[in-house]
């Protein structure tokens, strides 16, 4: 009888805590939705960030129409949002156009010849100056701000006369004062929220372009 009572006794509590775990869940992601849409907000409610991505879409236009290349760079989750800029503008992001020149510095066997060379903080900033052309765009992302290897990467460009675009965290970090165009995420303070308004800014940006470059699309 004893035996049989500790297990009702332990079905129970093993019953309780999937109960629980039913109801916490649920609250879990409701609030990370809420907290990413008030991180969402934050951005837009702020005409500075719309001005800079004005700018973003300006310079990106002028850059394709005068035959540039819009390259892009990241570090880890940043990384897959650079690929994924440079594939929507090569690819197709609404409809059928011409395939537009963007290239991600993704290329795992150019950065780990790099890195065994040269250090990981030359990773981006050798493939800049390996492929960057002046009239260019570089696109950089980073959730700190304070990259090394990103800040590298803005200095090689500044040299060859790219222009700079950084999707920024953290008040912008050290990369504030050395892009052109700054794009900052307020409020987040982890980089899964600030990548999440940085893909949202990717996707409104590339919009933008498409409609500019390809008005019989929209």
């Amino acid at each position: 009888q004893r035996r049989a009572l500790q297990t009702v006794l332990s079905l129970a509590l093993v019953r309780v805590c999937i109960d629980n775990r039913r109801m916490s869940t649920p609250a879990h992601l409701r609030n990370a939705l809420a907290e990413s849409a008030k991180t969402l907000e934050a951005f837009r409610s702020d005409p500075q960030n719309l001005l800079a991505m004005e700018r973003f879409v300006d310079a990106a236009c002028a850059c394709l129409d005068a035959g540039g290349r819009l390259i892009s760079c990241g570090n880890g989750g940043s990384m897959s949002d650079a690929m994924h800029f440079a594939q929507e503008l090569s690819g197709c992001f609404r409809q059928g156009r011409r395939a537009l020149p963007a290239l991600a510095l993704s290329d795992p066997a150019a950065m780990s010849c790099i890195a065994n060379d040269f250090g990981y903080e030359e990773v981006f900033a050798r493939q800049v100056q390996a492929h960057g052309r002046a009239g260019d765009i570089l696109l950089v992302l980073s959730t700190s701000g304070d990259s090394p290897n990103i800040l590298r990467a803005v200095e090689a460009a500044r040299a060859l006369d790219i222009q700079t675009v950084g999707l920024l965290g953290n008040g912008g970090g050290k990369l504030l004062g050395e892009v052109g165009i700054p794009i900052i995420v307020p409020h987040a303070t982890t980089s899964d929220r600030i990548q999440e308004i940085h893909i949202q800014i990717i996707h409104a940006v590339i919009e933008a372009v498409e409609r500019k470059l390809f008005p019989e699309n929209y």
